[in-house]
C-alpha cells in the first residue's frame, strides 16, 4: 500500500524483524513519522519544511519490508530515501548505510536539487530526518539550552542576567517549527523571558500543547506587556506572537523595545520554507511551487529586512547570534551587506565544548515505556555525580519535556562519558532493569561529524571551515567500529551546498556483542571531533586528546 497513512513505531518487546538492531532501525524510522513527531507526516516530512524520512510512500514500504527481512549479517543500502540494495556483510557491519542529498560540488545548489527531486531521483534528508534518529523538538532542545546557558554566562550582569541565568532578560526570536520550538523552552529553562514570532498560528498552538511554549499573545502590544512584567518579576515566560518576523523585528526595533538577546530559528536554510512579507500562509505552498524563483527572491528580500533589524538590535547593545539556519547568507543574497556582523552560535559559545569531544548524545526507549527513560536518567546522574550542570538539565528535562513519539532523552556528554553511558545502558537492558533495548545516537550537529562553514565549522582557527573530509572520516570510523546504522548527508540545517555531515546510531540490546560495539563507537565517534580540533590548532583539544590517550600522528613527531 504505497499511499499516505498514519505511522507509529511499535512498542514492547515483540520483534517484527530478525534482530534488535534491525528492529531498532525500523522503530526509529517509523517514529520519525509519528504525528506527534513529524511536521507533515502525510508527505513524509519530519522537520525543517522539507526534511524527509523516505523519498516516497513506495520507498517507505520497501524500507519497512527490507528491515523486517534483513539478516544479522546483511546491510541495507538507502540512497536518498530509497532502498537500493541488500548486501551480505558481517555482524559487526552496520545493518543500514544511508546517503541523502549528496550532489557533486558544482551541482550542489537548490535549483539543481529541486530539478532532480522533481524527477524522483533524490530527497532532502536534513540531519536526523533521513537518518531516522529525530526525537521531536527535544532533539535540539538540550543544545539550545547549552547555548542560552553560555549566553547567560557571557552576559553575567550586563543585561540584567545574574549568576549564569537569563533572569531579568528578554530574548527575541522567530520560528516555532520542529527546530524553533526548542528556543522558548530553552530560554525559560535558563529563567529568562522569550518573545517568539511565528507566521503560522497552528504552530503556536502546537508548541503550547506540547509544553514548549507558555502562552499566545493577542497582539504585539500584549506580547511586550507580558514580557516586561515577567522580566521585572524575574519570572520565566515564553510568549508566542502571530506575525511575520521580517515585519515584527523591524517594528520592535523602531519602538525601542527592551530586547536583550536576539536570534532566529525560522526555516531560512531553504528560501521556499521562509514566508515572504505580503504572502498569506494559505498561499505559501502553492506560490512556492508555482514560482520558485520569484518566491526565492521575495523570501531573500524579507530575510534581508529581518536580519537588518537583528543588526539594528546589535548596534543598540543586544547580544545577537545566528542559530545555524543560514539566514545571514540568505540575507546577504537579498542585498543586506552587514548580514555577517553578528556571529554564529558555534564560534560564539559552543566550540570549547567541541574541543572536549562534548556533544549531543541521545537515546530512545524502544519499549515505548517512559519508565525506561526515567531509569536511564537516574543512571546518568549516578555516573556523573559531580556534574551539576548536567544534573540540572536531567532534572529539568524530566519535569518539563513532553515526549513526542517514543520516549527519549538527550544530554551533552564528552569523550569517555559517552562510552561509559552506553555501557551502563547496555547493562541495564541485560539485567532487565530496562524493559527493552535502547537506540543510542546523536544529532549530526556534533564535534567531528560536520563541515558547515556557516554553522559548526564557522571561523575555525586554521581556516579549514569548508574542508569536508572530516564528516566522511567520521562516517567511515563509525562504520568500522560497529555502529548499527550510519548516514552521510548534504545540506542539513543550512541548505544545499553549504554542509556535509554524518550520523550514527548504535543499539544497546544487552548482549556482549552490543557492549563491544558500543565501547568502540562511543569512544571513536567523539574522538574524531577531538582530532579534528587538534588538527585545526586548538590547544584545548590537544589537552583532551592527551588525557584520553587519543593518538594524533602529527603530534607524535613533535
Amino acid at each position: 500500500m504505497s499511499t499516505p497513512r498514519t505511522v507509529r513505531a511499535a512498542r514492547g518487546t515483540t520483534l517484527s524483524a530478525k534482530g534488535w538492531p534491525q528492529e531498532a532501525a525500523l522503530r526509529m524510522f517509523h517514529n520519525n513519522l509519528d504525528p506527534e513527531v513529524a511536521e507533515h507526516p502525510e508527505e513524509l516530512v519530519v522537520y525543517g519544511g522539507t526534511g524527509k524520512a523516505a523519498r516516497d510512500w513506495r520507498s517507505f514500504d520497501r524500507i519497512t519490508a527490507s528491515l523486517r527481512d534483513l539478516e544479522g549479517d546483511e546491510t541495507l543500502l538507502v540512497q536518498s530515501g530509497r532502498p537500493v540494495g541488500i548486501m551480505r556483510t558481517h555482524e559487526w557491519a552496520p545493518r543500514v548505510l544511508i546517503a541523502n542529498s549528496n550532489l557533486v560540488g558544482d551541482w550542489a545548489n537548490w535549483p539543481e536539487f529541486r530539478r532532480l527531486e522533481a524527477r524522483g531521483l533524490t530527497m532532502y534528508g536534513q540531519m536526523t530526518a533521513g537518518s531516522w534518529i529525530y526525537i521531536g523538538t527535544q532533539g535540539i532542545l538540550q543544545g539550545t539550552y547549552e547555548t542560552f546557558a553560555a549566553v547567560a554566562a557571557k552576559l553575567g550582569g550586563a543585561a540584567g542576567g545574574s549568576g549564569g541565568t537569563l533572569a531579568g532578560t528578554i530574548t527575541l526570536t522567530a520560528g516555532l517549527g520542529g527546530m524553533g520550538g526548542a528556543q522558548p523552552l530553552a530560554v525559560t529553562m535558563n529563567e529568562g523571558v522569550a518573545i517568539v514570532v511565528e507566521c503560522d498560528g497552528s504552530r503556536i498552538d502546537r508548541r503550547i500543547e506540547h509544553r514548549y511554549l507558555d502562552v499566545r499573545a493577542d497582539s504585539l502590544d500584549h506580547a511586550l506587556d507580558l514580557a516586561v512584567r515577567a522580566r521585572d518579576e524575574r519570572r520565566p515566560l515564553s510568549i508566542g506572537v502571530l506575525g511575520n518576523a521580517a515585519e515584527v523585528f523591524p517594528e520592535l526595533l523602531a519602538r525601542g523595545a527592551p530586547i536583550d538577546i536576539v536570534t532566529d530559528q525560522t526555516s531560512a536554510h531553504d528560501p521556499l520554507s521562509y514566508l515572504p512579507v505580503g504572502v498569506r500562509v494559505d498561499d505559501w505552498k502553492a506560490l512556492a511551487s508555482a514560482k520558485p524563483e520569484e518566491f526565492t527572491l521575495r523570501a531573500r528580500e524579507s530575510m534581508a529586512a529581518h536580519v537588518e533589524a537583528m543588526v539594528g538590535f546589535l548596534d543598540a547593545g543586544a547580544e545577537v547570534f545566528d542559530y545555524g539556519n543560514s539566514i545571514r547568507d540568505e540575507a546577504r543574497e537579498g542585498g543586506f551587506t552587514r548580514a555577517f556582523d553578528f556571529p554564529g552560535f558555534v564560534p560564539a559559545y559552543i566550540r570549547p565544548l567541541f574541543c572536549e569531544g562534548r556533544g549531543p548524545f541521545r537515546w530512545a526507549a524502544l519499549s515505548g515505556d517512559p519508565a525506561d527513560i526515567a531509569r536511564t536518567d537516574r543512571a546518568v546522574l549516578d555516573l556523573f555525580p559531580d556534574n551539576e550542570h548536567l544534573a540540572r538539565w536531567i532534572r529539568l528535562a524530566g519535569e518539563r519535556v513532553a515526549f513526542q513519539g517514543l520516549p527519549a532523552r538527550i544530554c551533552w556528554l564528552g569523550q569517555g562519558e559517552r562510552a561509559a553511558a552506553g555501557q551502563r545502558f547496555n547493562e541495564l537492558v541485560a539485567s532487565g532493569e530496562i524493559s527493552a533495548p535502547l537506540a543510542i545516537g546523536r544529532d549530526h550537529l556534533d564535534t567531528g561529524s560536520v563541515a558547515s562553514p556557516y554553522r559548526e565549522t564557522e571561523a575555525m582557527r586554521d581556516g579549514s571551515d569548508a574542508i569536508a573530509d572530516w564528516p566522511l572520516l567520521n562516517a567511515l570510523v563509525n562504520t568500522s567500529s560497529g555502529a548499527s546504522w550510519v548516514s552521510v548527508h548534504q545540506g542539513g540545517g543550512v541548505g544545499m551546498g553549504r554542509s556535509l555531515h554524518a550520523g550514527q546510531v548504535s543499539v544497546a540490546d544487552g548482549t556482549e556483542l552490543a557492549a563491544a560495539k558500543l565501547e568502540r563507537v562511543l569512544t571513536n565517534d567523539p574522538a574524531t571531533g577531538i582530532v579534528r580540533h587538534v588538527d585545526a590548532g586548538y590547544v584545548e583539544a590537544e589537552r583532551v586528546a592527551a588525557a584520553h590517550g587519543i593518538r594524533v600522528p602529527m603530534k607524535e613527531g613533535e
